[in-house]
């Protein structure tokens, strides 16, 4: 019976792997508009994107939209999300909408949630800057 168990919980963990996922969504004039909606844009580059808690005023720029991310940890084994985590997330979101910065970043709190062992959101406003 034990070495059962032991064979079934190494099972679980070796399943568990490193797997988390994200949520997200973008917010335009206070309507959801999913990323399939969204006209045809240049694709940017995450790791190019620009993040700041503070708005930009040194440049002109065009909001595109709100959007907001929630890192989960699928399985009791991975770590909990990180600010880096969900930092990484808006930025993907981001560059597929075609922002080249993301202004009025903040974070959530990590919590344990129904669908999962721990999450943590990110919520920032996209903008484009005017060439």
């Amino acid at each position: 019976m034990l070495k059962k168990s032991i064979i079934v919980f190494s099972l679980m963990f070796l399943v568990s792997g490193c797997a988390t996922w994200s949520d997200s969504q973008v917010t335009k004039d206070g309507k959801t508009v999913e990323i399939a909606s969204i006209s045809e844009v240049e694709k940017k580059d995450p790791a190019k994107i620009i993040l700041t808690e503070d708005d930009i005023t040194d440049r002109k720029y065009t909001v595109i939209g709100d959007i907001e991310v929630t890192v989960n940890k699928t399985t009791i084994f991975n770590a909990d999300p990180t600010p880096e985590m969900v930092d990484e997330a808006l930025k993907e979101r981001a560059a597929e909408i075609g922002a080249d910065a993301i202004i009025f970043v903040r974070h959530g709190s990590v919590g344990v949630s129904f669908f999962s062992w721990g999450a943590l959101e990110g919520k920032g406003r996209a903008i484009a800057f005017n060439n």
